[in-house]
């Protein structure tokens, strides 16, 4: 599925996301998602979420 899509991602979903220190270098972080910081219904860079365990970054994958 595509992290670009709001209708894609929920909470409770595993993803790998991009976090802001690793834009530059595109290494992503796997975790489950807490919360959706983005409004939008697409964002061409990925969808801002935070995980469970706190971490914010935009959605790469969704598992």
């Amino acid at each position: 599925m595509d992290g670009r899509y709001r209708k894609n991602i929920e909470p409770g979903i595993e993803v790998d996301i991009v976090l802001k220190k690793d834009q530059k270098t595109e290494r992503t972080t796997p975790g489950i998602v807490k919360d959706l910081l983005t409004n939008s219904s697409f964002l061409p860079h990925g969808m801002k979420v935070r995980l469970t365990d706190g971490q914010v970054g935009r959605v790469k994958n969704i598992k």
